[in-house]
């Protein structure tokens, strides 16, 4: 059965009845478990309980002490209440540039890229996770960008740094930074997935929190050269040019072939990320960036770009990155990030406290275009309601939909399947093993499922 979003099917409101239903409130994952004010709460809390503690072991502390402490622990936490004016709002604020460079507020410090434990060797080839259950809209912010390195962040000295375009070329080139910020730029907003994007839940339920199945992707604006207008500056080959070599200057020497197809559609040397130059752990000053492509072939610290008529084969592109099938064999240059999207609020390790009315938002991407259509399941793919898609809906970027639920206290099913242009729908999880086993690491975009128990404590689980 099928039912339009905003219908009360499921256990769906209306959005005009979402109004006049009560909200229920979401505790966080737990590493972002406590807010701003229950971290003064516990703090406040922390100092009164030791003094009456104190006053306890003294043998001083009556009843009346305690519940003296007590009150002055609630007037504390009132104070800063309506009608009262609260103390920020008396005294004058920072200075103008106190902070050069602007930082989030120290509030939200736990709102950070985490390292999955146990997951790589070492911290110098390794994953650093974005948290995308507490992010707004589509961009992530640089800071939070995620990361993966194979041989950790070179400090690259922008001044010495060159970049050469060689091999089936007319005019081999060899560019400083301030050549390559001579051509003609463009900005433009692509996510960046890579291909071991939620690798760890092929064969079981593997981590908690959305941060951990579906982290290793993000979404800037990109600015840089097209990688067309290089080549052409080049005067590249066209009757024999076939692949691109692109190489980076990390310790890793990290190589990857690209198709000349792809070379000449969307592909940037970019310098820029959400308005400024790029970080050192994306690729500071120049990378490639190959929209809807599995992230390694976005080379960062880019270095070298050869043309030639032939893949090369590399070591990342014959050891690494390829798909492991039921029969044996492994698929070798899958290039493409399939359609695929994830619930993140309600989400794995999140606690529903209230019944009532939720918002249902995640996000959805396609690495072969637009998202066209995102439906959500509240009882594990039986029923679906399609989601509103929030603007701007952009080829190959995150695409964040919503839609209303009213969680009546009894345990649900949440999923969300995209659609995207061109007709592909994200597969279940049994669909894609069917084809891919068990046993793979790369290109896992089958449907997730988070379970909510009628406790409210919401887990990652698998539905086949």
């Amino acid at each position: 059965m099928r039912v339009k979003a905003g219908t009360e099917a499921e256990g769906g409101p209306t959005q005009s009845s979402a109004l006049a239903t009560p909200r229920g409130r979401i505790q966080p994952a737990a590493e972002n478990v406590l807010s701003s004010a229950e971290l003064s709460r516990r703090k406040f809390f922390g100092k009164a309980l030791a003094a009456i503690g104190a006053a306890a072991t003294a043998g001083t502390a009556t009843a009346s002490a305690a519940e003296t402490a007590r009150q002055a622990v609630r007037e504390s936490l009132d104070k800063n209440l309506p009608p009262n004016v609260p103390e920020w709002s008396r005294i004058l604020g920072a200075p103008i540039l106190a902070q050069p460079y602007g930082q989030p507020s120290p509030y939200e410090k736990n709102i950070r890229r985490r390292e999955s434990p146990g997951l790589t060797r070492t911290p110098q080839a390794s994953v650093a996770f974005t948290p995308l259950q507490n992010l707004f809209g589509i961009l992530t912010p640089s800071g939070l960008h995620f990361e993966r390195h194979h041989a950790g962040v070179p400090d690259v000295d922008p001044h010495q740094h060159r970049l050469m375009l060689h091999g089936l070329v007319e005019r081999p080139l060899l560019l400083t930074m301030e050549d390559v910020l001579r051509f003609p730029s463009v900005s433009r907003i692509h996510f960046l997935e890579c291909g071991a994007n939620t690798g760890m839940e092929w064969a079981n339920v593997a981590v908690p929190t959305v941060q951990y199945t579906h982290g290793m992707l993000s979404c800037s604006e990109w600015t840089g050269v097209p990688l067309a207008v290089l080549l052409e500056e080049a005067g590249y080959d066209k009757r024999k040019a076939k692949f691109i070599l692109a190489e980076g200057s990390d310790g890793a020497g990290l190589t990857r072939t690209l198709p000349i197809e792809m070379a000449l559609d969307d592909v940037l040397v970019a310098y820029g990320q959400n308005g400024e130059m790029l970080r050192p752990e994306n690729g500071y000053p120049l990378r490639l960036l190959v929209p809807g492509v599995q992230g390694v072939s976005s080379v960062k610290w880019l270095r070298r770009l050869e043309v030639g008529d032939q893949p090369w084969n590399t070591r990342e592109e014959s050891l690494h990155y390829v798909d492991l099938l039921p029969s044996g064999l492994q698929r070798q240059y899958t290039w493409i990030q399939e359609a695929k999207s994830v619930i993140t609020s309600p989400s794995g390790g999140q606690v529903l406290l209230d019944k009532g009315y939720y918002e249902i938002t995640g996000l959805a991407w396609s690495g072969r275009g637009k998202v066209k259509r995102v439906d959500v399941s509240t009882d594990g793919g039986r029923n679906w309601r399609t989601a509103r898609l929030q603007e701007p809906v952009l080829s190959k970027a995150l695409t964040r939909f919503r839609i209303d639920w009213r969680w009546d206290g009894s345990p649900a099913l949440l999923q969300s399947r995209v659609m995207d242009e061109t007709g592909y729908v994200q597969p279940k999880l049994q669909q894609l093993r069917a084809v891919r086993g068990e046993k793979s690491i790369y290109h896992h975009n089958a449907i997730q499922t988070w379970r909510v128990a009628e406790s409210g404590d919401v887990s990652n689980v698998q539905v086949a």
